[in-house]
């Protein structure tokens, strides 16, 4: 348990340690809530769709916690080229230890920069519906994150070319956050466009929030949930796995 709160707490220092990250995390996720929210809200009224920046807001929440999650795998790379990496493995605690300290980690960073981005959403005039379920959204937050951190602890533990990180990366979550429904309602979708929403993680996760925070759920909070903790325990698991076979 030490070494795993010890790992945390690293993974918070280069956060805070980094304003220019934090700032430049934030940039993405403020153009579509003002280019998408602004620019098409008055589309989406005259369709019957209501306030969009309410509708589009859980979606950008999301997206500004999943991209910092999924790149914090390249920090594996980073840690195993400078030699951190293997002082850290040559330690006296299991493996397992070292990758749920740090995917814990990266995924309290992940969720603190989706409640910064939730907070912006508020300022822009998004409004939560449902206060007594606050909570439940936050869970949520988290487990988008712990899921994507694991997925890119387990790309991480692979790759050794710090440049190929990002192209696989974005050629991964780029179709994932476009192919759901974080800025577009599932109603009226061609089916095949709706099977392929429903095979994808981040779907879950979007609806999880956007219901939480008022919106009503597409699936249920409880179908959401265990699709989401499913995934993140599988997901986990193989990133643990193909963490413990790195060799340096």
């Amino acid at each position: 348990m030490r070494a795993i709160y010890i790992l945390c707490l690293r993974q918070l220092k280069r956060y805070v340690r980094s304003p220019a990250r934090v700032i430049g995390s934030l940039g993405q996720p403020i153009l579509f809530l003002v280019a998408l929210g602004f620019g098409l809200g008055s589309m989406f009224a005259r369709a019957g769709g209501g306030n969009y920046i309410n509708f589009i807001a859980p979606g950008i929440i999301s997206m500004a916690i999943l991209f910092n999650a999924v790149f914090s795998g390249i920090e594996i790379i980073w840690d195993r080229q400078f030699g951190f990496l293997k002082e850290t493995l040559v330690a006296p605690v299991s493996r397992l230890s070292i990758v749920v300290g740090r995917t814990l980690g990266g995924a309290i960073v992940a969720m603190t920069q989706g409640l910064v981005v939730f907070v912006i959403c508020l300022l822009f005039g998004f409004r939560v519906h449902s206060t007594p379920m606050l909570p439940l959204a936050i869970l949520f937050m988290f487990l988008i994150a712990l899921l994507f951190t694991s997925i890119g602890t387990a790309v991480g533990s692979v790759l050794q070319d710090m440049q190929g990180f990002p192209l696989i990366m974005n050629f991964l979550v780029m179709p994932l956050f476009f192919f759901s429904n974080a800025l577009f309602p599932m109603a009226g979708l061609p089916k095949v466009l709706q099977a392929v929403l429903h095979l994808n993680p981040v779907t879950y996760g979007v609806d999880g929030l956007r219901g939480a925070l008022g919106s009503g759920f597409a699936f249920g909070w409880q179908t959401d949930l265990a699709v989401l903790g499913l995934l993140t325990a599988v997901l986990l698991g193989i990133g643990s796995y193909l963490f413990s076979k790195i060799q340096l």
